[in-house]
């Protein structure tokens, strides 16, 4: 069930970002921009504090800006959910603090605003 629930947030995220611009009639559902409004603000109370404006206080290198997510592999809401999740090195694990739901809006968050250059 899970792996059905990323495949269809990863479908629905690339449809968008590819296909969803004002000039194309098409526009994000609500639902979505609620998601990531949510995921915006999940990311702020427990990711913000090390990873502001897509940085990385402890380790530099290992920011949230795309050229570093690519070069990590971190660059899939498959990897970003996972590491979320589970943690990795010093990045702590958010399994226990955060819901499968909260983890997804903040991982597509993190990958939309990677995209963007964190404006």
């Amino acid at each position: 069930m899970q792996k059905l629930l990323i495949l269809l947030t990863v479908t629905i995220f690339l449809l968008f970002n590819n296909f969803s611009s004002p000039a194309m009639g098409f526009a994000p559902p609500l639902a979505i921009a609620a998601d990531t409004n949510h995921g915006a603000e999940v990311f702020s109370v427990h990711c913000a504090g090390c990873h502001i404006n897509g940085g990385n206080i402890i380790r530099r290198g290992k920011n949230l800006k795309e050229k570093a997510l690519k070069r990590y592999g971190m660059d899939t809401i498959e990897a970003v959910t996972s590491i979320i999740t589970n943690g990795k090195n010093n990045m702590s694990a958010y399994a226990d603090r955060l819901t499968p739901q909260e983890i997804q809006e903040v991982a597509t968050y993190v990958l939309e605003q990677a995209q963007t250059g964190w404006r």
